[in-house]
């Protein structure tokens, strides 16, 4: 499910941020977010790993959409959908395939 961009609860300027505290301040202002809220992050190149980081650990309860993409600035707008995280296995009665379907 897609909504429709909101505007951030909150704009991190990521360039006037040590890199080592980037990340875990992202996390933490995410995890303070409401259903439907969103950020903001600007940054000084594609913030790519941390998309790859949001994957493994909110899978499914963001959204991602590039509002500015270079050179000089990068603009990511990151929206809470709520969703669960979903699972391949243990949620199908065909989970293993031992109802042979």
């Amino acid at each position: 499910m897609t909504t429709s961009p909101v505007a951030p609860a909150t704009s991190i300027d990521l360039r006037r941020i040590a890199p080592g505290e980037r990340h875990a301040l992202i996390f933490s202002h995410f995890d303070a977010l409401r259903p439907g809220q969103a950020l903001e992050l600007v940054n000084d190149h594609d913030p790519q790993p941390l998309r790859v980081q949001f994957e493994d650990r909110s899978f499914g309860q963001y959204e991602w959409r590039y509002v500015e993409t270079g050179p000089a600035s990068w603009r990511v707008w990151i929206g809470k959908s709520g969703a669960r995280p979903t699972s391949d296995t243990g949620d199908s009665c065909c989970s293993g395939g031992a109802c042979g379907g």
